[in-house]
């Protein structure tokens, strides 16, 4: 699993499926939650399709603010299971 496949992913899915917005152009390194785009339900939601689609698990305790606010953050965790 390379660093652009899951970007992509995970890029694709917060604009369609979470902020429901494709046309959304998600920087790498934008505060999503911070900024209001993503809630801590929207969080919920990725935890189930990160683990969905790459069988990767997030424990509840790394799905917070401070280790998930940015694709970059996200695609880090992804990529360290």
């Amino acid at each position: 699993m390379d660093e652009k496949t899951v970007r992509e992913k995970l890029r694709r899915f917060i604009t369609h499926d979470l902020i429901r917005d494709p046309q959304y152009n998600l920087q790498d390194d934008e505060g999503i939650i911070t900024s209001g785009l993503m809630d801590s339900f929207s969080l919920a939601e990725f935890g189930v399709y990160v683990e969905q689609e790459f069988d990767v698990y997030i424990p509840d305790a790394d799905l917070t603010v401070a280790k998930m606010d940015t694709l970059n953050q996200m695609v880090a965790r992804v990529l360290r299971s």
